[in-house]
C-alpha cells in the first residue's frame, strides 16, 4: 500500500516539472531566438515479486513474471532546435540565422557564447553587439559609414562618403556543434559549450552545413502556443489522476487500521 502512495508522488513530481518547463516555453513565446524545452521522463526500477521462469510445478514454469514498477523520474529536459519563424524588422543590423549555427559571442569573462538572437547594434567604438552590449564578431563600422548591408554569406560592408566602392567592413562567422541539444543554457537566450555539445566549429555562413545571414530579419521563438496549452491542460489532468490515486491508497489504509 506504501508502494502505492509512493509510486504517485513521483508521478506528481514529474508533471511539476513539466509545468514548470511548460510555463517556462510559453514565458518565452515572445523571446527572439528562443528555443522550447520538452521534458522526458524514464520509469523507476522494478520490484520482481516473481522473476519469469520461476517453477510452478513438476516441470512446469511461469511464462512471465510478476513486476511492479515503483514510479518515475525526470532524465532530461530536450531543447527543441527548430527553425523560428523569420520576422521581417527593417532594421539593417539585425540578422536571422536561416539553418543550423549560432552567432558566436565575446562574453565579459573572455569566454565565448553562442546565440540565434540577431537583434544587434552599435557601441560607442563601433562594434556589432547584442542588446546587452557583448560583441559579435572582429566588425567594426566607422562613424561615417551608411547604408550597412551584410550578405547571406556573413560580409558586412558599407557605403563611406567620398569612396565609389562599398568598404569591406569584416565577416561574421558562423558556429556550428556535432551535437547542438547539448550546449548549455547561460540565459539571455545564450548557450555554452559542454563536452556533450562537442567543440564549436567557426566557418562563412553558408558553408559546412551552416545556415545563411537574413538582413533585417529577427527569428522569433519556435514556440507554439497552442501546443503549450494542450501539453498544460495533459499535465494538468495527468497531476489530478496521480493525486486520486493517493487518495485512494489513503483511505484504503484508513480501511486497514479500522479492521476489528
Amino acid at each position: 500500500m506504501f508502494r502505492s502512495l509512493a509510486t504517485a508522488a513521483s508521478g506528481m513530481e514529474a508533471q511539476q516539472t513539466k509545468l514548470d518547463v511548460t510555463a517556462n516555453n510559453i514565458a518565452n513565446v515572445s523571446t527572439n531566438g528562443f528555443k522550447k524545452e520538452r521534458a522526458e521522463f524514464a520509469d523507476l526500477m522494478y520490484q520482481t515479486l516473481r522473476p519469469a521462469g520461476a517453477p510452478t510445478g513438476a516441470g512446469t514454469s511461469t511464462p512471465t513474471g510478476t513486476e511492479v514498477g515503483l514510479g518515475t523520474r525526470l532524465v532530461a529536459t530536450t531543447r527543441e532546435l527548430g527553425q523560428g519563424e523569420l520576422h521581417q524588422t527593417g532594421n539593417p543590423l539585425d540578422l536571422a540565422i536561416e539553418g543550423h549555427g549560432f552567432l558566436p559571442v565575446t562574453l565579459p569573462d573572455g569566454t565565448t557564447g553562442y546565440t540565434r538572437n540577431g537583434a544587434l547594434q552599435l557601441n560607442a567604438e563601433g562594434r556589432l553587439v547584442t542588446t546587452e552590449g557583448f560583441p559579435v564578431g572582429d566588425v567594426t563600422v566607422p562613424p561615417e559609414a551608411q547604408a550597412i548591408s551584410i550578405s547571406a554569406t556573413g560580409q558586412v560592408s558599407a557605403t563611406i562618403p567620398g569612396q565609389a566602392q562599398p568598404a569591406d567592413l569584416g565577416t561574421i562567422q558562423i558556429a556550428t556543434f556535432a551535437n547542438p541539444a547539448g550546449l548549455a543554457a547561460a540565459g539571455g537566450t545564450m548557450f555554452k559549450e559542454t563536452v556533450a555539445s562537442g567543440s564549436a566549429v567557426l566557418g562563412s555562413p553558408g558553408e559546412g552545413g551552416a545556415g545563411t545571414m537574413r538582413q533585417s530579419m529577427l527569428e522569433v521563438s519556435n514556440v507554439n502556443v497552442v501546443q503549450e496549452m494542450i501539453d498544460l491542460i495533459s499535465g494538468q489532468r495527468a497531476y489530478e489522476v496521480n493525486s486520486r490515486v493517493v487518495k485512494a491508497a489513503d483511505e484504503m489504509l484508513g480501511q486497514t487500521a479500522q479492521l476489528r
